[in-house]
């Protein structure tokens, strides 16, 4: 059994019941920060790759 294995009734009840939990005026607010928190957590990802990357050429250049 997997996690992400859920059909489209399944997630039609998740909507349900996150709708009667916080509302039709809180959702917006939470799915703002929902996108703000994986923007910068791509944000992070990339400037780590990044370093990486430029480690890696400055120890190409250095074998050189």
């Amino acid at each position: 059994m997997t996690l992400l294995n859920i059909g489209g009734t399944e997630i039609i009840v998740i909507l349900i019941v996150v709708l009667l939990l916080f509302g039709g005026k809180k959702i917006p607010e939470l799915m703002k920060g929902l996108g703000k928190g994986v923007k910068e957590y791509k944000n992070a990802v990339n400037s780590v790759e990044d370093e990486i990357k430029k480690v890696s050429e400055e120890e190409k250049k250095e074998e050189k």
